[in-house]
């Protein structure tokens, strides 16, 4: 109950929102229905900070991203990820204050924010691009491929380092694993045991009966379970609610393997309210993925989370002369932090 009413306080204040904001009272359409808290795709830049629009706009031509497709849809984690991190790469005031930040959630050995790229990925050809360090040969940046929503490149006291970010608002959890399919397709085979991934099992079972790996895909490779997972897990951790934390768990360990960073995190940032997503591997054998998940692997990658209204909490109290409050204006308006 406590998750409904927080996703349908969440719809209703986007609803309110879109009445002074959006140009359109227009209902938009998304995965065949007509909705209130969607508006028409052709509008979708107006639920955008305005200060940032043209920017956003231009680097996605040139940095050749797609958007998400649900980007009409006021709920719509991509957009809140935009308004919330974008502006630290057009404003030296923002970049200054996620420095801070970066410095206090995810290590103090940060000493410079370099660059943010939204739909994070490697140039092709590069052997950390996910084609080659994960397999994923049919996709680009923001569809089809891991590509994290927010990447940090950052340096450290030691070297380089790179914060994998995954955003979320009011998603109930990172969703099934896509290979537990019985309808496959010429280059991608049905999965012929679907009930196999939700066994307890023990050594490099869960790697050794992946269906992924008969698509290509490389996720197990890069990853290796610890023995606190053996004795906690009661299935394989991307089977129900956690593909999109494996995923980038295997994206962050493979490319902290190469040896070229001395920092890299896998990230989660999310709205704070949202319980559902908090405790979505519950039945995976992890009550709360904030502090479980990384209790999974071993390896040299490490595994952080904030929460959005942390990052603005910590703009709101670090600012100077007022200077961010158009934003935090906003996003209280908008998203209630």
């Amino acid at each position: 109950m406590q998750q409904r009413n927080f996703i349908q306080t969440q719809r209703q204040n986007q609803i309110s929102w879109r009445e002074s904001n959006v140009s359109t009272a227009e209902w938009g359409y998304q995965n065949g229905g007509k909705y209130e808290h969607v508006i028409p795709r052709g509008n979708w830049i107006e639920t955008v900070y305005q200060p940032i629009r043209a920017e956003l706009t231009t680097y996605l031509i040139e940095k050749k991203v797609k958007e998400h497709t649900g980007v009409h849809n006021l709920m719509s984690s991509w957009i809140l990820s935009a308004n919330l991190y974008f502006p630290v790469l057009s404003s030296e005031v923002f970049r200054i204050l996620m420095l801070q930040f970066l410095q206090e959630r995810i290590s103090n050995e940060i000493t410079e924010l370099v660059d943010i790229q939204l739909e994070f990925a490697f140039d092709y050809g590069d052997a950390l691009h996910p084609s080659l360090l994960l397999g994923e040969m049919d996709g680009s940046r923001g569809s089809g491929q891991t590509s994290p929503d927010v990447a940090f490149l950052v340096k450290t006291k030691k070297g380089d380092g790179i914060i994998l970010t995954e955003c979320k608002y009011s998603e109930h959890s990172f969703y099934s694993c896509s290979a537990r399919t019985v309808k496959g397709r010429q280059e991608k085979p049905d999965n012929p045991d679907p009930k196999r991934c939700m066994e307890v099992l023990t050594g490099d079972g869960y790697k050794s009966i992946c269906h992924q790996s008969v698509w290509g895909r490389k996720y197990w490779g890069n990853l290796q379970l610890s023995e606190m997972a053996h004795s906690k897990i009661k299935r394989c951790p991307a089977a129900t609610d956690g593909y999109q934390l494996f995923r980038q768990q295997s994206l962050a360990e493979g490319i902290a393997r190469c040896g070229k960073y001395d920092l890299v995190a896998s990230t989660v940032a999310f709205d704070g309210r949202n319980s559902n997503l908090i405790s979505c591997l519950k039945t995976t054998g992890i009550n709360d993925f904030q502090t479980g998940w990384c209790e999974l692997w071993t390896g040299k990658a490490i595994f952080k989370t904030w929460h959005h209204q942390e990052w603005v909490h910590f703009v709101r109290t670090h600012q100077k002369d007022g200077c961010c409050n158009d934003w935090l204006n906003y996003m209280k308006s908008r998203y209630g932090y």
